[in-house]
């Protein structure tokens, strides 16, 4: 007896270690193409291409940087850490930073397989769970796109912290509970949104650990207190962190509004991942019939689903899992670029829905005895489809055309995206089509600065200096700022009119005091219209070289001038 029940433990260990490999190599191959996908011209630039701190590698001077205030996103220096540290390993290829990006997500999916398998022993149910979470398209935004380094690395943590909570809840102890603590800290160091984290240790003590039992409710509320705590510094951090000055946020009725939709379209977007796309575009308004019927099935499933708590408890926990860790990015808070919805932000939320398609399908054929082979065979036809479809939907994140070309093609309105495919057509020197999207994108959104100030640049560059001139000043009624000032000087010195470059280089000047090239720009008009000391006053700058570089072409332009009036 002992024979068989050793070789029987023997065989599923082998079995689930199978599963681990097949869910590794899957995810491997669904993704595999991104590691020939380049650097996209949208955040990543922010975060690795155009960063002097992350692109000079690991220092004290970069580490102290990660762990400060940037003005580029709220707080996270881990996922800062890991940017410096890819970049102190392979430089700017970005393949090698995609192949982090991935290895990260495979290893969150095996810990969610281990974390579930070891809370249910459905051996299954927790691989199908892991498999959809690896799998699924609606998560190519996290794993494809490298400024969200910041998402896998700290939905790592998040697995890695519910590991250890089980491991802890099966013999507590402090060791134990220190390990919780330090798994949630680093998640927290990576992105705040693990804020939720403890609301759902409190769903997963309620199903599948059934901690909810008279006498220990109370125990296992006060456990989570120091995560508590550890959340509200986090939010404390990630609210003084960065604001956007330039940003305003949406009415707040329409923030609700917007909520509410986004659940249902979410959860649409999870059963048929259609027309994906890297933003949606904020709505100008929501009709009414989408915001009732969104609320009202909102709560009838919620009612169904606290009708059904005690005979099918799995869906309690995945339906308040879904809808819970959703709400730090529903934008009833709002800073920065805000899109209507975004599939990375599923990145979590979604495993809840994934719980409840995988224990809602068991108990649907649970009357029907399957073999383990057939089983396999239906699972794998299954997930086929949402890995083939990942496989696909990566091709789009080839590179910034491809990926705003496709965004632009499956949703409307999308200015952002016109924007970024303007200003990759013109590095390309496309400035016909360039100028196209940038004027499409000042007339979806005509408060912009940016958009205007693109535009200018492109018409420019055409040699059309009215329209680029016409461009900049709408731009700075919008904002006052010294690139713009810089560029409107430019424009006009081009057509002649120094007096009117020299005034908007002084205004650059004042807004930037070390403007290096609207010095060396206002320094020579000065000498040209004759005005020698007021050029000679910009040779007593705080810029010892560059007062310098000034003070040379002054000389040189009196030489000049003496040479000239003896001839």
């Amino acid at each position: 007896m002992n024979n068989k029940a050793d070789k029987s433990a023997s065989a599923d260990k082998y079995f689930t270690i199978s599963l681990y490999l097949v869910l590794a190599i899957g995810t491997f191959i669904a993704y595999h193409q991104i590691l020939h996908n380049d650097f996209i011209n949208f955040d990543d630039d922010k975060y690795v291409t155009e960063n002097q701190h992350v692109q000079s590698g690991l220092n004290l001077d970069n580490f102290l940087w990660a762990f400060g205030f940037t003005k580029i996103v709220y707080w996270m220096p881990l996922a800062w850490l890991s940017h410096i540290l890819d970049c102190q390993l392979f430089g700017l290829r970005p393949g090698m930073h995609h192949l982090t990006s991935l290895l990260i997500h495979i290893a969150s999916a095996l810990l969610l397989f281990a974390a579930f398998k070891r809370m249910t022993g459905a051996v299954w149910r927790s691989a199908f769970v892991a498999a959809l979470f690896a799998l699924h398209p609606i998560n190519v935004d996290s794993v494809a796109w490298i400024a969200e380094r910041k998402n896998v690395l700290s939905t790592f943590f998040w697995m890695l912290t519910m590991l250890a909570y089980v491991y802890y809840t099966e013999k507590p102890s402090f060791s134990r509970y220190l390990l919780i603590i330090a798994a949630f800290v680093f998640g927290l160091l990576s992105k705040p949104m693990l804020v939720t984290l403890p609301c759902v240790l409190l769903l997963l003590d309620y199903w599948p650990l059934k901690r909810f039992v008279r006498g220990q409710i109370l125990r296992t509320i006060f456990e989570k207190l120091p995560l508590f705590a550890l959340t509200a510094a986090s939010t404390c951090l990630s609210s003084i962190s960065f604001k956007d000055p330039y940003t305003q946020p949406a009415p707040m009725n329409l923030r609700i509004a917007n909520a509410l939709v986004s659940y249902i379209k979410y959860i649409f977007k999870l059963i048929w991942p259609a027309d994906l796309a890297v933003l949606y575009p904020y709505p100008s308004s929501v009709p009414a019939w989408q915001v009732i019927g969104s609320l009202l099935l909102l709560v009838c499933v919620s009612a169904i689903v606290i009708w059904l708590m005690r005979k099918k408890p799995y869906l309690v926990t995945g339906w308040l899992w879904f809808t819970g860790t959703l709400v730090p990015v529903l934008g009833l808070v709002q800073i920065g670029l805000w899109p209507a919805m975004a599939d990375r932000w599923l990145y979590v939320p979604s495993v809840g829905i994934f719980i409840i398609i995988a224990w809602g399908v068991y108990d649907l054929f649970a009357r029907w005895r399957l073999s383990r082979i057939l089983i396999s065979i239906l699972a794998a036809a299954f997930l086929s489809a949402p890995g083939i479809c990942t496989y696909f939907q990566t091709l789009y994140w080839r590179n910034g055309l491809t990926l705003f070309e496709h965004a632009i093609k499956v949703t409307g309105g999308n200015y952002t995206m016109h924007s970024n495919l303007g200003s990759i057509l013109a590095s390309q020197g496309k400035l016909n089509e360039a100028v196209e999207h940038f004027r499409r994108a000042s007339e979806l959104r005509p408060d912009i600065p940016d958009i205007f100030y693109n535009l200018g640049l492109a018409l420019y560059s055409q040699g059309k200096f009215d329209e680029a001139i016409r461009c900049f000043q709408q731009a700075l009624k919008l904002r006052a700022d010294a690139e713009i000032y810089y560029s409107l000087g430019y424009s006009f010195q081009m057509q002649g009119n120094f007096d009117r470059a020299i005034d908007n280089y002084r205004r650059a000047i004042r807004l930037k005091p070390d403007y290096a090239d609207a010095y060396n720009n206002l320094a020579e008009l000065l000498m040209k219209t004759g005005q020698f000391e007021k050029a000679s006053e910009l040779t007593a700058g705080k810029d010892k070289e560059l007062s310098d570089q000034i003070r040379k072409q002054l000389e040189i332009y009196r030489a000049g001038l003496k040479t000239n009036n003896k001839k």
